[in-house]
């Protein structure tokens, strides 16, 4: 089986916004490929470096987010990334085939650094992509899935794989990026991103109440201040979470809304219902995990000593192909 790569970092719970961007596709890829799931915490610590409590923590929480949608850790590998050492070699290793002005110019990166206000990166900030394509190819990952955003990491990965072949006559698999066919999910305040820094974010493990709660709080058409006012859905972030989460019924309620005959606080019902009903699943196989917090912790353990034992056997051949074992 080809071998497939995704991951998360542990900086707090997965949101809707994981669950449409990357956790419905695992689930359906991990039946066709050896699939591994990063929890790459160690990458987390180039946003979160001061709040080491809070990525231990999240190790927990995002792997039972993955195990809730419906990952089978029999199927799958979970592998904690800091506990990985050919991971931090071959890091250091790929350093060398990559310029800081290429870095600095990453577009991604560019991109990081002014969402998080950065005026100066860390050495770890800017190198994350020579991170990430040691965590694509310490297992020769075939295929990376992605958002669009990422595309230029890949990029990257491909040209210093590429180079260090050609350099040493290794044989790392050059990876391809699996672009996700789903756009990105916006924020309950219309931000164009949902994100967990941000406070725009269902989390796949809110209670009833709560969703319920942060629909009602969702932005919709700000022109509409009566329900005898007819809608306009193009503008309305419920509007876009029905589209994604209730296709069926988004038609009808389009049809309804433009013609005044629905308000949006029985709209916004409509959608609390419904991602009730997809989540409440999902939040019952959590409480399971919850109340076998040693069971996921084996996991992770497990998991990890099986990419360790990958991840030994490709170092050694790389590393009796740059004449550095004796």
């Amino acid at each position: 089986m080809k071998k497939i790569l995704t991951g998360d970092r542990p900086t707090g719970k997965l949101h809707l916004g994981h669950y449409v961007g990357s956790l419905v596709s695992r689930v359906a890829l991990q039946h066709q490929y050896d699939t591994m799931i990063l929890v790459a915490d160690v990458q987390a610590l180039t946003t979160h470096f001061a709040r080491p409590e809070l990525i231990y923590d999240s190790i927990y929480e995002v792997t039972m987010d993955n195990l809730s949608v419906g990952l089978d850790p029999e199927k799958v590998t979970f592998v904690q990334q800091s506990q990985v050492p050919s991971i931090a070699e071959l890091t250091l290793f790929y350093s060398m085939f990559v310029t800081c002005n290429q870095l600095s110019h990453n577009p991604t990166i560019k991109t990081e650094a002014k969402n998080y206000g950065y005026t100066e990166m860390t050495y770890g900030f800017l190198g994350y992509p020579v991170s990430q394509t040691a965590d694509i190819t310490f297992c020769n990952a075939d295929l990376v899935p992605v958002g669009e955003d990422q595309l230029p990491h890949i990029e990257l990965s491909r040209k210093i794989v590429r180079k260090f072949n050609e350099q040493y006559g290794t044989s790392i698999t050059e990876p391809e990026a699996k672009v996700s066919t789903v756009g990105r999910l916006c924020g309950l305040d219309g931000n164009s991103k949902m994100g967990k820094s941000l406070g725009n974010a269902i989390y796949l493990s809110d209670p009833a109440d709560v969703i319920n709660q942060k629909v009602r709080n969702a932005v919709t058409d700000t022109n509409r201040i009566s329900v005898k006012i007819p809608g306009n859905p193009d503008v309305c972030t419920v509007y876009t979470y029905q589209k994604t989460f209730n296709p069926d019924e988004a038609p009808n309620i389009c049809s309804m809304c433009k013609n005044a005959q629905i308000g949006c606080v029985a709209c916004k019902k409509l959608l609390a219902e419904k991602l009730n009903s997809i989540l409440e699943p999902m939040r019952e196989k959590r409480s399971y995990y919850e109340q076998h917090r040693d069971l996921v912790r084996q996991f992770i353990v497990d998991g990890t000593a099986r990419a360790n034992a990958i991840g030994k056997e490709n170092l050694d051949q790389i590393k009796q192909k740059m004449h550095v074992a004796l």
